[in-house]
C-alpha cells in the first residue's frame, strides 16, 4: 500500500491514524505529512533530525498507487509546490485536494500538475474540526465508525464540495498572499 511505503520512508509523522479502511484496498492516514525531511544527525546514517517542513494535521486516503484525498494545513502557499514536487507520482487529476493555508485571505482554486487544489484560509483551531465544518459533517455522522472510515466519510462529503472562487494560476495566487501575524503570548504564563 502507498501509505505503508510512505510510513516506511519516514514521511508520515505524529501519526494518529494509519490503517486499512473497510473499503477494499483503501488506507487512511491522519497526522503530519513530511514535505522536507530532516538531515541525518552528525555521524549517523539512520538517525534523522525532525522534519524541516510538514503539512500539519493531514488527512490522506490512498489505494496502492495513488492519493485519492489530501487535506491538511499549509503554513504558506509556497509549500504547495513542495508538496506537488514530492508526491506528484501519486497525484492524478482525480485526486481530491482540499488544504487550509495560513497566508491567504480568501478561498482559492489552483490547478497544478493537473490537480485542482481547493484552498481555504486558516485562522485558528483544529484542522480536522474545521474540515468537518466546511463540509457540513456533524460529529453524529461519524459516530460508530473506525478512525480510518471517518476519513472515507470526509472524502465522500468532499466530493460534492464546490470551491467558491475561480481557478487562478499558481503564480497569480502567490501574488495574493498575506502576512501572518502570530500572537507572541504562546505557552504557559
Amino acid at each position: 500500500m502507498l501509505l505503508d511505503g510512505y510510513n516506511n520512508q519516514g514521511l508520515l509523522t505524529v501519526t494518529s491514524v494509519l490503517g486499512k479502511t473497510s473499503s477494499s484496498g483503501i488506507s487512511a492516514f491522519r497526522g503530519d505529512l513530511v514535505l522536507i525531511e530532516g538531515a541525518f544527525r552528525e555521524g549517523s546514517t539512520t538517525d534523522k533530525k525532525p522534519p524541516e517542513l510538514v503539512i500539519r494535521h493531514a488527512a490522506l486516503l490512498a489505494d496502492s498507487e495513488k492519493l485519492l484525498f489530501v487535506n491538511g494545513l499549509l503554513f504558506e502557499l509556497e509549500h504547495l509546490a513542495v508538496f506537488v514536487e514530492k508526491y506528484k507520482a501519486a497525484l492524478t487529476a482525480e485526486t481530491l485536494a482540499l488544504f487550509f493555508v495560513e497566508n491567504i485571505a480568501s478561498d482559492m482554486q489552483i490547478t497544478l500538475e493537473g490537480v485542482v487544489f481547493n484552498l481555504t484560509p486558516y485562522k485558528n483551531g483544529m484542522v480536522w474540526n474545521d474540515l468537518l465544518d466546511l463540509l457540513y459533517i456533524e460529529k453524529a455522522d461519524l459516530k460508530g465508525q473506525s478512525a480510518e472510515d471517518k476519513v472515507i466519510t470526509v472524502f465522500d462529503a468532499a466530493k460534492s464540495y464546490v470551491g467558491k472562487s475561480p481557478v487562478v494560476s499558481y503564480s497569480e495566487a502567490l501574488t495574493q498572499t498575506v502576512e501572518v501575524k502570530k500572537d507572541a503570548a504562546v505557552g504557559p504564563v
